[in-house]
């Protein structure tokens, strides 16, 4: 083996090197066609020269190689295009929700109590109409009228 790799160092370093144009790369797939090709001597047939069929696991390795960077590539792209999304959703919801809340300072009193008891203090309506002095139904029409302006205001 350590004849094979004598005589077709260079040529299997010139073979990669001509398409990756990287003599890192080219070095580490020259290193890694000499293991494969150990690995598998036994399969090699004599049907093409024995320089053909290294530049040939050459080629399958670099293509492989090829294949897993740009599958992490696409991977990184795909992780930055989802956190940038997930940025933008995120500065979305605070527009929405700065916009949302302007609209309810402009309910009255009573309906702006209620849907701060409900959304904010997450409390009952039971417990929201015992607050404001109010029954339960009173609570629940409220805030669903309260629900109905504020949708009505968005729209506008």
């Amino acid at each position: 083996m350590e004849e094979l790799y004598q005589q077709y160092s260079q040529i299997i370093y010139h073979f990669l090197y001509a398409r990756c144009r990287d003599p890192a790369l080219a070095e580490d797939l020259m290193q890694e066609t000499f293991l494969k090709a150990l690995e598998s001597l036994n399969r090699f047939d004599g049907s093409c020269k024995l320089s053909t069929w290294l530049c040939q696991i050459a080629r399958h390795l670099l293509y492989q190689h090829w294949e897993k960077t740009n599958r992490a590539r696409l991977e990184e792209l795909d992780d930055t295009l989802e956190a940038a999304d997930n940025t933008q959703r995120q500065a979305m919801a605070r527009i929405e929700l700065a916009d949302v809340w302007e609209r309810l300072q402009l309910l009255p009193e009573e309906m702006k109590k209620t849907v701060e008891l409900r959304v904010l203090g997450s409390l009952s309506f039971r417990e929201i109409g015992a607050i404001l002095g109010k029954s339960e139904n009173w609570a629940r029409v409220t805030f669903h009228r309260a629900k109905v302006r504020l949708l009505e205001t968005e729209t506008r």
